[in-house]
């Protein structure tokens, strides 16, 4: 078409439109077009219609926009490098220079009115892509120099942009090295480079899309600056040094000192440069994971760069440092500097960063903020970093002291005090460190006088400056000093006092519970008089106890005392209707005199018109909601959020310790007070686990932080298991055992494990699980936990004490133990993976793993049977944190998992047969969650199928059936006599408050006894030598008890042995006795029973001089039972009792007492059994009976041939004889032998002290003396002697001996008291004509005195009114008086023969009674005269 101009590209899209392709035309067309452009060509025009991709006209633009692009590209780079070729051939120039050359020129046009001064627009980066693709044709083709391209870019350096600069390096066009080496000028460079750097900084904290490519751009930038500014020097020499090295560290250096510089200027959010240096700082961050750079490299690098900040602008002073220490700390500290320190932390392990920071302190001068508030961080974020810093300080303490280095003690002493300001959850504080290092012999400077001089000098000069809490600590814990060296210290104190004064800080005015371990600044009185008042209350709570310090205050310190926490304390207040701690503490100072009685009554008054004026103001009013009050807790609520975000983002783990550090310090201003590091030296906490109580402000701060742990438990599982979860939850774990908290969060898990435990969601179980795990991982830093009363007088470690919180009483208790031990063992073995065995061992307790086998052999019968260990993929943690989780598959997997089957064969994790016992004791049946079936087939299980057959070391019993009942009664007896069991009375059944879960333990031991029985043979059960196991448990559990050693004592003793008698009544009778293996009829084996008898149940279950009904029954239907096994039952029950009348004589007796209910049962019995009359001595037994019982009426007969046994049965026939026919009853007594009467009146001794010791009527007693003076008086109307019933001894034979076993050994202590209650009854000539009389009585009286002395003859001290016997003594005293009394009339009137073993008395009992020892003394060296008659005695 004439006239019409048509465009390269469109002719040539025509032609290929219509023609075939014939690659012989295309060679020749593309000659014939390479011709026509040489002849016509504009090189800069041609690149920029190639690169525009605007321009329509231009053909190349064209080409590699249609569809067959790479083929067109192709040809036009090929094209332009012909064109390029032929160029510098014309030109005489090499074609790389030219191309370089016209490439330059390109850029800078591209980058020619730029949007943004270091990024290129998106028009610009598609036109810089076809320049470059055509650049990397080029340098394929060899006709591109790199050298020329970078000198002609810095001849455009205004006009060249960062981005383009990177793009050249991330296409491979040209290096970045490449490009920074060529620059003719470095300063010049670094110039242009640092501003750049600058500006890209600010740029990657914009909120805009092209933030990531500024990153992207400024981490390669710093990647290249350190490698090649800290690479290692490698051993070929170069004859021209490369000058990258020392431009990158240029760089870098200038970048740092900008930083430090804006930091140093109180950098502020919101402006410029504050985002540059943020976003220089978060460089760090990516470096380690970078890839490109070495380890050595990059720790090269942080370990300079921390150098450079420790020593950048070294301007302050040590004496600044000292004076402004306390405004250093980690959370006062500039976020930017200590988040770049976290990030230096990151590639430097503990020591390497110690390291550093010892050998800049060393060897340079160093910017005291910088270097503190680095050793704060550095104690912040690494746990293990505590001791390290322990040791450094511990070697300049050395050198300070061993050459007077000065510069090595200030060192020690502002990093001990900085690192003492982050609390004593990160180090110990100042004050335990002054102490341990000077308040000893072995401190460092004892070693000599100019120690001494040098220590006390450094001390002074410091006062200037010190702050006034150091000087309190140095004032109230001094350092130890010889007494010849006392005016160095007290010119100290001096000094430090006065300027104490200066600072208006009183030492008198200091606060009980007052922290001197912070350097902050010192409270008010008034306000730590009300943190004191609280500390105060919360001790009480927990102890029933005024505290010490209160006390010593009160003394001590009277001052402080008086005018503020009295004032404090007795804030007037409506007082509540039932008494709170706060009232109950102020009456407890008020009965210890601790109260002036009118700061009281003004108290008292200041209440009284409180609560008038709260009625009278009682109309509703309109106020302000509470939600127009600033929240308390919101500092500590957004700190907490925070941390929750830096969890959730894996690029923010640096962070995490940081953030823990912000929370610690923002939940010491939501407690109100700092934590007391002083209290860390409390060896145990005492908690109340029966009723726990908080204080309103102290809940909602532990439940703040129980849900945070939770929430941020459940976001970290969410995308990692606990083994790669970090350390954040120790650290978080770290704030909560500060001294002050720790108790509180220790009660909040009573009320919530122990109390509220249905309650808890799954989610609130993971938490509180993986935090019992963690507190037990910090268990060897906690103190010891005191539960109270309640539990075992011993205090619990941690762990064991969040197990004893676990019950497994009831369904819901055991269904939530079987929940929070899957999830603790779970998370312990998953967190700790690497140790497993370690983590079970040193982070759990191993009652809580015994619990959680003891809960799945009870829900889980597939888990009885043994499975082979499975080797699961991984633990069950990760869908425990599901909202469906299944706790009971979950368990399962855990408990057939091999690994955990592995750690239950080690000896301390074995659930052993006492573990098992001590468990299923505790459950309550009504509440269980089996049912009585389940529960009797677990029984079954367990015992016989289980434990039985189990060998000893595994905690079995071996097949030993008699192991097992051995055990068994053991752990029931200890049951019933723990905390575990309650409301357990003489009639309880052995039902703990009525459970039965407790009578099913005691229904197996039934069975396993008579199967025991069974299994020993039918005929003799157990074998005589050995005994019955039964007696041996009880014989080594009262060994074991101690014998007298007070009230206490004795009581214990008395309820051990109600439990055996209990035990006893409730197991066959035939344990009692036992036959031998013999052909003949012999008496039956008796003789543990008999000693039990005799020195135990004789003392304890014997009232009025018997044994109790239930266990005399018992023990004669065992003899029945016993004699059925007999070939002759008569003679052996005929053997048996004659044996109880020498041995067991207390039987005999007790059997009398009993009679009218026990012989019905033995003659229906042996009736039926032997169709014969009973035995001899069982009839006997009843005409002694029969005599006593027709004694006082006509049919009386003579006593049997026993009269021991007859005196018995008459006593207590006479017991129940009406007072006013005993006088005239018991004349019949003159008729009966001697033997009986002395019996009688022995029996009725102890009847007269039975009566006083158990007294319910006064007229028993009274009663009861009657019947001992109508016997007495009997007797000496025989002239029979009585006072061989006063002498009795163990070593006596026949009758004394028998008579000492018949009543208790308190009976026998306390006949004094019974002799001298006859008082008023002796006959007059007797007590003279007896030469005997004087000796005991005398003996009796120093008897009687040492029972007044220790209180003992209390007991036996009448209670009733003595209104209706006035002749009896009133009081102990007036019983000891008239003895003495009586005593002194009657020595001078006693003959000389009265007086003849009175010495080997006398020396034995002088010191008893002086005055009486000396009348008898006196009285046996002189003649009696007989003309001489004292007054007579009064009775």
């Amino acid at each position: 078409m004439p006239g019409r101009k048509r465009l390269w590209a469109q002719l040539l899209a025509g032609r290929v439109k219509k023609q075939k392709y014939d690659p012989e035309r295309e060679e020749k067309l593309k000659d014939s077009a390479v011709n026509l452009l040489r002849r016509h060509q504009n090189l800069n025009d041609l690149l920029l219609e190639v690169e525009d991709p605007l321009c329509e006209k231009l053909c190349l633009g064209k080409l590699v926009d249609c569809n067959s692009a790479e083929i067109y590209a192709d040809s036009s780079s090929s094209f332009i490098g012909s064109a390029l070729q032929d160029q510098a051939s014309r030109l005489g120039i090499p074609v790389g220079i030219l191309s370089a050359r016209i490439f330059a020129g390109n850029v800078e046009q591209v980058c020619k009115s730029p949007s943004h001064p270091i990024l290129l627009s998106p028009e610009q980066r598609k036109k810089l892509s076809f320049l470059l693709e055509i650049a990397q044709y080029l340098l394929a083709h060899s006709m591109f120099s790199r050298l020329s391209f970078c000198q002609e870019l810095w001849k455009i350096q205004r006009s060249l942009l960062l981005e383009a600069v990177w793009r050249l390096h991330m296409q491979s066009v040209v290096s970045l090295r490449e490009l920074l080496e060529s620059h003719p000028s470095v300063q010049a460079m670094a110039e242009w480079l640092f501003k750049n750097l600058c500006l890209l900084c600010e740029q990657t904290e914009a909120s805009c899309p092209s933030a990531d490519i500024a990153r992207a751009i400024l981490s390669d930038f710093v990647q290249l600056l350190v490698l090649k500014g800290f690479q290692e020097n490698s051993g070929s020499r170069t004859v021209v040094p490369e000058k990258m090295p020392q431009v990158a560290a240029a760089i870098l250096q200038r970048m740092l000192t900008f930083a430090l510089d804006a930091l140093a200027a109180d950098l502020q959010e919101e402006t410029s440069a504050y985002r540059v240096v943020k976003g220089w700082f978060d460089m760090f961050s990516g470096l380690a994971s970078c890839g490109m750079i070495s380890a050595d490299s990059l720790k090269r690098f942080f370990s300079h760069t921390l150098t450079q900040i420790l020593t950048h602008s070294p301007m302050l002073k040590v004496s600044d440092a000292i004076q402004n220490q306390r405004e250093w700390s980690f959370a006062k500290t500039h976020t930017l500097l200590t988040t770049l320190y976290r990030r230096l932390f990151v590639m430097l392990s503990p020591e390497e960063s110690l390291g550093c920071l010892q050998e800049v302190l060393e060897t340079q001068e160093v910017h005291w903020q910088r270097v503190l508030s680095c050793m704060s961080t550095l104690v912040i974020c690494f746990p293990e970093a505590q001791q390290l810093v322990k040791d450094w300080v511990a070697r300049l303490m050395a050198c300070a002291f061993e050459s007077y280095h000065l510069d090595s003690l200030v060192t020690a002493f502002l990093i001990v005090r900085q690192a003492a300001l982050e609390g004593p959850s990160v180090f110990p504080s100042y004050a335990d460190w002054f102490k341990a290092c000077f308040g000893s012999a072995r401190g460092y400077h004892h070693c000599s006088k100019k120690a001494l001089v040098f220590l006390f000098k450094f001390l002074s000069n410091l006062v200037p400056w010190e702050a006034p809490r150091y000087l309190q600590v140095h004032i109230l814990y001094p350092p130890l000093v010889p007494s010849k060296y006392r005016s160095l210290l007290t010119d100290y104190i001096s000094l430090a006092k006065t300027r104490l004064a200066d600072l208006k800080v009183s030492l008198e005015n200091m606060g009980l519970y007052e922290d001197l371990s912070l350097a902050r600044d010192v409270a008010e009185p008034h306000s730590q008089a009300a943190k004191d008042v609280e500390r105060a209350i919360v001790v009480f709570e927990h102890t029933g106890k005024i505290p010490v310090p209160v006390m010593e205050a009160s003394i001590f310190r009277r001052p402080y005392y008086i005018s503020y926490f009295l004032p404090a304390l007795l804030t007037p207040r409506v007082l509540p209707l039932v008494p709170d701690s706060r009232e109950d503490f102020i009456e407890s100072l008020k009965r210890a005199d601790k109260i002036p009685p009118s700061q009281y009554a003004a108290y008292r008054q200041a209440c009284a018109t409180a609560k008038d004026q709260q009625l009278q103001s009682a109309v509703p009013e309109t106020r302000p909601e509470s939600s127009c009050v600033r929240d308390p807790l919101g500092p500590l609520r957004a700190a907490l959020r925070e941390l929750r975000a830096s969890m959730m983002d894996p690029t923010q783990v640096d962070v995490i310790a940081a953030q823990m550090a912000v929370i610690s310090e923002r939940l010491s201003a939501a407690l109100g007070h700092s934590e007391d590091a002083n209290s860390l030296e409390t060896l145990r906490i005492q908690l109340s686990t029966l009723a726990p109580k908080l204080e309103k402000q102290d809940q909602m701060v532990v439940d703040l932080l129980f849900t945070a742990f939770c929430q941020n438990l459940m976001a970290a599982s969410s995308f990692a298991v606990p083994e790669r979860q970090g350390t954040w939850a120790a650290l978080f774990v770290r704030i909560l055992c500060g001294p002050r908290l720790l108790p509180v969060v220790l009660t909040r898990l009573v009320q919530l494990l122990g109390h509220q435990c249905p309650k808890l969601s799954a989610q609130h179980i993971l938490g509180l699980a993986a935090l019992a795990v963690h507190l037990g991982e910090a268990k060897s830093t906690l103190p010891k936990v005191d539960p109270g009363p309640s539990a075992p007088p011993s205090s619990l470690p941690i762990p064991e004490f969040l197990d004893s919180l676990l019950t497994c009483r009831t369904r819901e208790s055991s269904l939530f133990c079987l929940r929070f031990c899957t999830a603790a063992i779970s998370y312990s073995l998953c967190k700790f993976s690497p140790q497993p065995h370690d983590a079970l061992h040193s982070y759990l307790s191993p009652g809580l793993i015994k619990k959680f086998q003891f809960i799945v052999f009870r829900l889980f019968s597939e888990a009885r049977t043994p499975h082979p260990p499975e080797d699961t993929a991984g633990l069950p943690w990760r869908p425990l944190f599901l909202p469906s989780a299944d706790w009971q598959n979950a368990a399962l997997s855990l408990w057939r998992w091999s690994s955990f089957q592995e750690l239950l064969k080690e000896e301390e994790f074995h659930l052993t047969y006492r573990d098992w016992l001590q468990l299923e004791l505790d459950i309550e049946p009504e509440a269980d969650v089996l049912s009585d079936m389940e529960r009797q087939d677990f029984h079954q299980w367990a015992i016989h199928e289980h434990y039985l057959p189990a060998p000893l070391a595994s905690g079995g019993c071996s097949g030993d059936l008699e192991v097992a009942c051995t055990v068994l009664v053991s752990e029931l007896m200890d049951y019933y006599q723990s905390s575990r069991s309650y409301n357990h009375l003489e009639n309880s059944n052995l039902v703990v408050g009525g459970r039965k879960g407790n009578g099913d333990i005691l229904s197996r031991l039934q069975e396993m006894t008579v199967d025991l029985e069974v299994e020993q043979g039918s005929s003799a059960p157990f074998h005589c030598s050995q005994g019955h196991f039964l007696f041996g448990v009880f014989c080594r559990r009262l060994q074991a008890l101690e014998r007298g050693g007070g009230v206490a004592s004795s009581l214990r003793r008395q309820q051990e042995l109600l439990m055996c008698k209990r035990l006893l009544l409730r197991l066959p009778p035939t344990v009692l006795v036992s036959s031998l293996k013999t052909r003949q009829p012999v008496a039956l084996n008796c003789k543990e029973f008999f000693h039990l008898v005799n020195s135990e149940l004789k003392n304890c279950c014997c009232y009025g001089g018997t044994l109790t009904q239930d266990i005399t029954v018992h023990f004669f239907r065992g003899l029945l039972s016993a004699c059925l096994r007999s070939p002759d039952p008569s003679l052996t029950a005929n053997l048996t009792l004659m044996e109880c009348q020498t041995k067991c004589p207390l039987i005999l007796t007790s059997a009398l007492s009993w009679w009218s209910c026990l012989e019905p049962v033995l003659c229906s019995r042996w009736r039926k059994c032997f169709q014969d009359v009973l035995p001899r001595e069982f009839r006997r037994l009843k005409e002694a009976q029969d005599f006593a019982s027709n004694f006082f009426s006509d049919l009386a007969s003579p006593a049997p041939h026993l009269p021991w046994v007859s005196a018995a049965a008459l006593h207590f026939v006479v017991k129940d004889i009406g007072k006013e026919n005993i006088r005239r009853q018991l004349k019949r007594l003159d008729c009966e032998t001697e033997e009986l009467l002395l019996c009688l009146l022995f029996f009725s001794l102890t009847g007269l002290l039975s009566s006083h010791m158990t007294p319910h009527d006064a007229r028993d007693s009274m009663k009861s003396v009657d019947i001992c003076a109508e016997v007495l008086a009997c007797l000496e109307r025989r002239k029979v002697s009585w006072l061989v019933l006063f002498q009795l001894t163990e070593t006596d034979d026949g009758l004394g001996k028998l008579l000492l076993r018949l009543v208790p050994d308190q009976h026998i202590r306390l006949l004094p008291f019974a002799f001298y209650s006859l008082l008023p009854h002796f006959n007059e000539d007797t007590v003279v004509r007896e030469e005997a009389f004087l000796y005991v009585a005398v003996d009796m009286y120093f008897k009687l005195v040492h029972l007044f002395v220790d209180g003992e003859i209390s007991a036996a001290s009448p209670h009733a009114s003595r209104s209706l016997q006035p002749h009896l003594q009133d009081t102990p005293v007036q019983l000891v008086t008239e003895a003495r009394l009586f005593l002194l009339q009657l020595i001078p009137r006693c003959p000389e023969q009265s007086f003849s073993n009175m010495a080997e008395l006398l020396a034995s009992h002088e010191v008893s009674d002086p005055e009486m020892s000396a009348a008898l003394l006196s009285r046996q060296k002189a003649d009696p005269n007989p003309d001489l008659h004292p007054d007579p005695c009064h009775f």
